[in-house]
């Protein structure tokens, strides 16, 4: 069964699309079958895996708005078995042309019908508000993982998206659990970053992956060059460290069976 995972905080600068391009890259090196859906105005996972969003034929927006195909607007990545449903700067605009659409919050849901069966995870990378868009992603999606980056605003504002989920899964999709909340852009030697996992690990148990993603140059290298980590330094601490997480992922996956 596909599993679909929307990677959420309405926070900025957490690591939100590092981890979508890295964990879907990194799902697909252990022969998953994988979609990244780019649902983030900035298009950063497109670029991020060396799609030229100005080449593309169709994004996400023409999906969402105009019942574009997503199986003629799916790019093929550098990653074999990663594909992309890409995006372009307009997609800032869906957020009005959705809201006449029947059904608004589905839209997203309904569409992925038409390729679910083609992949075995399909990764939603949301931007960092919690508009329209980021509620069909929620919507459409099984589970969310929860980037929060190891500094001291780091629990500020989750409250708040704990209570969209909350809102999602009573009104709009009764599944929608979280997944995990993911430590990113973690320093060992600093007490900090330290304290704020085991604040997680208190406040949330289980649910915190034991797998953290350290502050690593070559990871933050790698969209520059159109490349996921694994691609551009397989052996750096970054690349290293999301081949854990998806083995965690997968994992945790298979336990349920």
């Amino acid at each position: 069964m596909t599993k679909i995972i929307a990677i959420a905080n309405q926070k900025g600068g957490v690591g939100k699309t590092t981890t979508a391009i890295n964990l879907a890259a990194s799902l697909a090196k252990y022969d998953k079958r994988v979609l990244l859906i780019d649902a983030d105005p900035q298009a950063n996972a497109t670029s991020g895996l060396g799609i030229d969003p100005n080449q593309m034929q169709a994004s996400v927006y023409e999906c969402l708005v105009d019942d574009y195909p997503i199986k003629s607007t799916i790019t093929k990545s550098e990653v074999e078995g990663l594909d992309v449903l890409g995006a372009r700067i307009d997609l800032v605009g869906a957020e009005l042309e959705l809201i006449n659409k029947p059904n608004r919050e589905k839209v997203l849901k309904g569409l992925l019908t038409q390729v679910v069966d083609n992949y075995d995870y399909i990764l939603i990378d949301c931007s960092p508000s919690l508009g329209l868009i980021t509620v069909n992603a929620l919507t459409a999606a099984n589970s969310v993982i929860i980037p929060v980056q190891a500094e001291y605003f780091a629990l500020e504002g989750i409250s708040k998206l704990l209570n969209t989920i909350r809102i999602i899964k009573s009104k709009l999709n009764s599944g929608l659990h979280i997944e995990g909340f993911l430590l990113t852009m973690y320093d060992a030697r600093l007490r900090l970053a330290n304290q704020i996992y085991e604040e997680l690990k208190s406040h949330f148990g289980d649910i915190v992956f034991t797998t953290v993603i350290p502050r690593n140059t070559r990871l933050s290298e790698a969209p520059s060059h159109g490349l996921p980590a694994l691609l551009y330094d397989p052996q750096s601490r970054g690349a290293i460290s999301h081949l854990q997480l998806a083995q965690e992922l997968i994992e945790k996956e298979n336990s349920k069976q």
